[in-house]
């Protein structure tokens, strides 16, 4: 009876020890407001590639997964003070941000590209560039790739991409340099109808990685989560959801 009791006693445990490796829960930050990689839906609910390209991670590592939301500019702060796990928000691999977090590999590839409204002429070298209000998002590869390389330009930065479209539309920027993807879902509402691209992309080799804190072995989790569902066809099966063509 004893030795019984003693089995049961470590079948118990072992039962509650994976139930409680199953039941594993981690947070991913998004900053809900870069549409259509990351947004909120009329229920509030946060929706959007990089969600759903997270929530395919979690279940090839099965863990559960959460949200946690953040402004774009104190997200990497966040991420290190705990605030959640891992962050998948669209943000471009950079030697700046790698001294501050670690990165997975690419998830996706990005470019950048202008837009302006479509009934003016709009040239995008430096010399025609000179004296225009161009708008950026804040902390973006756009914003310094403007402040960089555009010295007679005046950059004008928000804290969301949705209100530099607001101040484009309101005729107080001659143009937006930002990510294609996120320009081209623009494009295609009813405020962006009177705006195109103009000129070729100006950058083509930005990366976009999940961010973990440094050294964290959750890293290489992620990639070979990310692996799993490029193989298997989900990553394919999200790109088309929101895209005619493959961004990765």
């Amino acid at each position: 009876m004893q030795n019984f009791k003693k089995v049961f006693l470590a079948a118990a445990v072992t039962l509650a020890f994976s139930a409680g490796a199953m039941a594993e829960t981690l947070k991913m930050g998004i900053e809900a407001a870069y549409p259509p990689f990351n947004n909120k839906d009329a229920s509030g609910n946060v929706v959007g590639f990089d969600k759903d390209i997270g929530d395919a991670l979690c279940a090839k590592m099965k863990v559960e997964c959460t949200v946690v939301t953040s402004d774009w500019d104190g997200i990497i702060p966040a991420l290190n003070a705990k605030k959640f796990d891992f962050l998948i928000s669209s943000m471009s691999i950079t030697e700046e941000r790698k001294g501050a977090v670690d990165f997975t590999d690419p998830y996706y590839s990005n470019k950048l590209q202008f837009i302006a409204p479509e009934d003016k002429e709009f040239k995008t070298d430096k010399d025609s560039l000179k004296g225009k209000v161009i708008g950026a998002q804040r902390a973006t590869l756009a914003g310094t790739f403007l402040e960089d390389n555009m010295p007679d330009v005046e950059v004008k930065l928000y804290d969301t991409q949705e209100n530099a479209y607001l101040d484009l539309t309101s005729g107080r920027l001659d143009g937006i340099l930002a990510d294609k993807y996120v320009n081209y879902e623009w494009l295609k509402s009813a405020a962006g109808k009177a705006y195109e691209f103009k000129g070729d992309p100006v950058e083509e080799s930005d990366k976009i990685g999940i961010a973990v804190r440094k050294g964290d072995p959750i890293r290489e989790k992620l990639n070979a989560a990310l692996k799993e569902i490029v193989a298997d066809g989900t990553y394919k099966k999200i790109n088309d959801k929101y895209f005619p063509f493959s961004i990765y």
